[in-house]
């Protein structure tokens, strides 16, 4: 017999292979906390795995305290992705696989060393220094998601759905990968100062800055959050992504 969270993953998965739009969880098998929200995306990323393969790394959400408020929650959130989802720039993928396409324009780390969590009083905790020192390479990313038509003026009422549903991730694209990423003059503060433009067919749509966003095992990846605001890519749009001292990197949606 399915536990709760099992049958909410499967209801999930389900909503996906309809493209079906957001709407609220079954109230017989809703999570009503993160913890149970947190076993639903386990259930979830297993019954991903089959098809997508397993999990090599994590992408965040909610990097920012009016990005958590939109969504009702009151911390940043992780979702997994997926061995056969995570390609190389450049990409294409097909406009009709999503409920509605959602591109965002992101920095990838590659961990180097585990970054183990602070057990006990007395232990140190991670800070933006002992961090970095963990991270391996840098590289431009473009997170794929599919929100399935969310209504962001309700999202207030879903914010677990959201974090059961492993974020809405549904893979990344990854640009080449820089070990010597501190040799970049502007990364003498870390990554604050690494500037990024998005363009939709050769037009600027957006840029940002590392200092933008947010303030687990060595040779994952993790994609960080956008420095540019979402976009929702139209059939035939060609996007690119232009992080500081890094090639571009490409996506087209057919």
């Amino acid at each position: 017999m399915k536990t709760k969270a099992e049958a909410l993953a499967a209801w999930l998965v389900q909503q996906h292979r309809e493209k079906a739009a957001l709407v609220a969880m079954p109230e017989a098998i809703a999570a009503r906390s993160s913890a149970e929200a947190i076993m639903t995306q386990d259930a979830f990323v297993r019954l991903k795995a089959v098809d997508c393969g397993e999990p090599v790394g994590w992408k965040i959400a909610l990097a920012t305290p009016v990005m958590q408020a939109m969504v009702g929650l009151d911390a940043p959130i992780a979702g997994r992705l997926h061995a056969k989802q995570v390609i190389e720039s450049p990409a294409k993928t097909e406009y009709s696989g999503y409920g509605r396409l959602l591109v965002e324009f992101e920095i990838a780390v590659r961990l180097g060393a585990d970054l183990k969590p602070p057990r006990g009083r007395g232990t140190s905790r991670h800070d933006r220094y002992s961090v970095l020192e963990a991270v391996d390479a840098l590289a431009p990313a473009m997170e794929i998601a599919d929100d399935r038509m969310a209504d962001y003026e309700q999202m207030v009422h879903h914010g677990l759905q959201l974090l059961a549903d492993n974020a809405w991730n549904e893979g990344a694209i990854i640009g080449r990968w820089r070990r010597d990423w501190r040799s970049l003059g502007s990364a003498n503060e870390g990554l604050g100062s690494l500037s990024g433009i998005a363009k939709i067919n050769d037009e600027i749509v957006g840029s940002g800055f590392g200092r933008d966003l947010m303030g687990h095992c060595k040779g994952e990846i993790a994609i960080l959050g956008s420095l540019v605001r979402s976009k929702f890519p139209k059939l035939g749009d060609r996007l690119q992504f232009q992080l500081e001292g890094f090639e571009p990197i490409m996506l087209r949606i057919h």
